[in-house]
């Protein structure tokens, strides 16, 4: 007998059966001696959706049939998408033989992994002793590793049960809300427990900036020798230009009030979780979050990076002789890093908490990384992995070391006693300069990333000046001194906060908790002993970002995230909770809660359930009468709500199609269907021309008669046009 083992990809199964000495490759599986080795392909087996369940009426968008609540009669279904449903009977038929007496989990060591096995696995029917193998690199030692250590799947019914929550609880809140505010406000809206909160804070931004008006302000620059001294801002350049005359006087100086200097020693950054990692790829290189991940996750199967979808930067104290290996030699250095600044003695101990690994260590290398390994790979995934390896030095490099000195003066006083009148026009605050200079001493862990490649979203230019300052070493509080050249009187503006960019939106998704008001609430997600404390999960993030552009509440600017009209207008209409992070934020903390065995799994549930459940009263009890049937500017006309998913129809040429439709050209000219519920209505129905008119009463659930219809056998019918759901407008025969 042997074991069946189940990966999530087929590359995952390939590496695992080649650390085990290879195999024969079979139809959809591996055959290694006596061991199988088979793989899903993403979620073979996925909840139905609401208008598959044929015996509840839910395949009619209605208000009548909300709440949408298939508790107590859940149902699956095995996907049909690209081929999905034939990779399942390989597999189901694998679970049936008699040839394997324990099956083994190899499906990603996360959450989603941990559903995807146990989905196949129950809708197969199987049964029997299942270990499971936790690997978060797939060079052979670490699986050979795993596969001697390997726990029952027992010890993980917390995850598991927290997946199935989470796959659950989405089902109904999206479901319910989604059909609830599409038909009370007859257009179509896709709301979600996490992407609705997101679309909120990106909207607030925006309106945030579009309301900015700015206000000038000014200050006044006075040339030291080297150095500068700056006044603070004045609202009204009449005070500027006082203060100004003031200093440009033959015989004023300035009394120094105070020298603070210090020797600051910044430590190095922690090692990349996947929202670290996403955030500099985008703020550095410009890639997005999703494209990121996609370049880890091909390094991962490649063997030349460890598990990407994880939220902890440390690893443990098992894994510091590996983390020590990489460090060894020439492999992670030349093409990578810059010999001269590798630090002479590397602080492994930084990287190491064990409380803070709670499944998955910090992204690493693997052992498999040299420099013949960049020529083999694409743009992104050399970025990616440059960057990876940089970030493993700069985590055990030494502090960076930079001097600062911040120099506080006034107007002299002795010059003030000599000139009372133009001593009092001002305040003392008003009269306040300062000056910052930051200067390097060691550059320690920065050495390592040879230049910057882009400049950091909260740059400012006093940070700038700061380093162009050079303070005199000799310079005491107490000092008077003159200025070495004239004051300038500059003008500035405020400024509105900045746009969100891929990078500051996922570090808004990662700490949600500073969004939320509540003091408790606030405190709980903060403590990431168990938790991201944020929305969302590191491997989520990203497709909830793209979801939210595919569906046009976003669009990218350059390297900026905005919303749309359709997307401020959704915000408008939901209700506050559903667009409140802390709603989502306090359900990670829950389902994590679960998966640890800190919370009962029936309880979490029925809570979620009943937050759904209340949605569709919800949303009819506060109609905003004003957004009620109203379409976006340059929107196309809607002809009325679409059959099959509740979107507005639209004519697009000659042929009326669901909105949500989306067409993309083919290499070989023609165009093919890449999104939405695929509805439309063509103008000619078996020889009959539609019309506008004939369109709205049909799709208003009306049916236009048409005299007179000649069948296939040639006898005369009168007919009614109808809309079907499936065939667009179709005949209906009276008896």
């Amino acid at each position: 007998m042997g074991r069946l083992i189940i990966a999530e990809k087929h590359s995952v199964a390939q590496a695992i059966a080649s650390a085990l000495g290879g195999g024969r490759a079979e139809d959809g599986w591996i055959r290694c001696g006596a061991d199988a080795f088979t793989w899903a392909q993403g979620h073979l087996v996925d909840l139905l959706t609401p208008d598959e369940y044929q015996d509840h009426g839910w395949d009619k968008w209605s208000m009548d049939t909300l709440p949408l609540d298939p508790t107590g009669g859940w149902r699956w279904k095995v996907n049909r998408q690209r081929g999905a449903d034939r990779q399942y009977r390989i597999v189901a038929r694998l679970l049936k033989s008699d040839g394997y007496d324990v099956l083994v989990n190899a499906c990603d060591p996360d959450r989603e992994g941990e559903s995807i096995f146990r989905r196949i696995v129950d809708h197969a029917g199987a049964c029997g002793p299942m270990l499971r193998l936790w690997v978060a690199s797939l060079d052979d030692d670490a699986i050979c590793d795993a596969l001697d250590s390997m726990r029952s799947e027992d010890e993980y019914r917390g995850l598991a049960a927290a997946a199935d929550i989470r796959a659950k609880a989405d089902w109904l809140i999206g479901m319910n809300a989604s059909r609830a505010y599409t038909l009370v406000y007859h257009t179509r809206m896709s709301v979600g427990r996490v992407q609705t909160p997101t679309l909120t804070m990106v909207a607030d931004r925006d309106r945030q900036i579009a309301g900015h008006v700015e206000k000038p302000f000014w200050k006044v620059a006075v040339p030291m020798g080297g150095w500068t001294l700056a006044s603070g801002r004045f609202d009204e350049r009449a005070d500027a230009e006082k203060l100004r005359r003031i200093v440009d006087a033959p015989d004023f100086t300035f009394q120094v009030f105070s020298v603070q200097r210090r020797t600051v020693r910044d430590r190095p950054p922690r090692l990349y979780d996947l929202t670290g990692l996403q955030k500099d790829m985008s703020r550095m290189h410009g890639l997005t979050a999703a494209r990121t991940l996609a370049a880890l996750q091909s390094l991962y199967e490649r063997k030349l990076a460890t598990y990407p979808r994880t939220d902890s930067q440390y690893i443990t104290h098992d894994d510091l002789d590996t983390l020590r290996a990489l460090t060894q030699g020439p492999g992670r250095v030349d093409g990578f890093v810059h010999a001269d600044a590798l630090p002479s003695d590397p602080r492994f101990d930084l990287t190491v908490d064990d409380a803070k690994v709670a499944g998955h260590t910090a992204i690493l290398p693997t052992r498999n990384v040299d420099r013949t390994k960049l020529d083999g790979l694409g743009g992104d995934e050399r970025l990616t992995l440059t960057r990876v390896v940089r970030r493993m030095w700069e985590a055990v490099a030494d502090d960076y070391v930079h001097d600062t000195v911040q120099v506080t003066a006034n107007l002299d006083p002795s010059w003030c006693e000599r000139h009372p009148d133009e001593g009092r026009l001002l305040s003392e605050d008003e009269c306040r300069f300062t000056s910052r200079s930051d200067q390097p001493v060691s550059p320690g862990w920065k050495a390592i990333e040879p230049a910057k490649t882009g400049r950091d979203d909260d740059g400012s230019e006093e940070e700038d000046a700061s380093t162009r300052n050079v303070i005199p070493a000799n310079l005491t509080a107490g000092v008077t001194l003159p200025p070495v050249g004239g004051a300038t009187l500059t003008e500035g503006r405020t400024k509105p906060p900045k746009p969100f960019t891929e990078a500051t939106l996922l570090a808004a998704m990662e700490h949600a908790s500073r969004y939320v008001q509540d003091k408790d609430l606030k405190a709980a997600l903060d403590d990431d002993e168990s938790h991201s404390g944020g929305i969302g999960t590191p491997a989520t993030r990203a497709d909830v970002i793209e979801k939210l552009v595919r569906a046009g509440y976003m669009e990218r600017k350059g390297r900026q995230l905005r919303s749309t009209g359709t997307g401020r207008a959704l915000v408008d209409v939901v209700s506050p909770r559903l667009r409140d992070v802390a709603l989502t934020a306090d359900m990670e903390r829950r389902l994590s809660d679960v998966e640890h065995g800190n919370a009962d799994a029936g309880d979490t549930y029925e809570e979620f359930r009943g937050y759904a459940r209340a949605i569709p009263a919800e949303a009819v009890a506060n109609v905003k009468s004003e957004h009620v049937g109203r379409g976006d500017r340059g929107q196309a006309e809607s002809y009325g709500p679409c059959p099959r998913c509740g979107g507005n129809v639209v004519k697009r040429g000659r042929t009326w199609t669901c909105s949500t439709n989306r067409n993309e050209k083919q290499a070989d000219g023609t165009w093919k269907l890449a999104g939405g519920c695929g509805y439309r209505i063509f103008p000619t129905v078996a020889g009959k021309n539609l019309t506008d008119q004939q369109v709205r009463r049909i799709l208003s659930g009306q049916a236009v008669p048409v005299k007179g219809f000649a069948s296939k056998n040639g006898r005369k019918f009168d007919a009614r046009l109808v809309a079907d759901k499936d065939r667009g407008v179709t005949f209906d025969f009276g008896k």
